[in-house]
């Protein structure tokens, strides 16, 4: 999943980079083989480095929520298990507000069927191995980046225009 959400974050204006990593569970260090058990309580996740004097927190959750589906619980797309859920971190109370003011509308515009996005308090961020960095960039032919990525990034840019760079 971080593939596809580092590709879309890095086409918005105000981003300088997306970083794939893991965060939200109990390993220090974690590996992606021991992500891939779904034990560990970690997701897949991507760190963004951005200009809030050129793209607010607002604008980047709006993103967070117009690039995947969170309604599915523990699921994007083809990937399953609970490293793929659908889980928002903030650092403060204003941006844990932000997130749940944007569930909130989310649920009053009955987009979804449900919202299964967990909010968390952000602890501490584990950047992937390099061989996932920039992956959709580092592999435009494969597979996966062919027949998931590319669509849901696509899709995004459709959905948010005005963001892109």
């Amino acid at each position: 999943m971080f593939w596809c959400v580092e590709a879309i974050f890095e086409s918005v204006k105000g981003v300088g980079e997306a970083i794939p990593g893991y965060s939200g569970g109990v390993v220090k260090n974690p590996t992606y083989e021991q992500i891939c058990t779904g034990r560990l309580q970690h997701a897949e996740s991507v760190k963004v480095v951005y200009n809030p004097s050129v793209v607010s927190y607002a604008t980047l959750v709006d993103v967070f929520f117009n690039s995947h589906d969170p309604s599915t619980l523990n699921q994007q797309g083809p990937d399953k298990g609970p490293q793929y859920r659908s889980i928002a971190f903030y650092q403060a109370e204003s941006e844990k507000k932000t997130i749940e003011s944007k569930i909130a509308q989310l649920k009053k515009e009955r987009i979804y069927p449900r919202i299964t996005t967990e909010v968390k308090k952000f602890v501490v961020f584990y950047e992937a191995e390099a061989y996932h960095q920039n992956y959709e960039r580092n592999h435009p032919d494969n597979g996966y980046v062919q027949a998931v990525s590319l669509p849901r990034l696509n899709a995004f840019k459709q959905k948010m225009p005005e963001v892109l760079k």
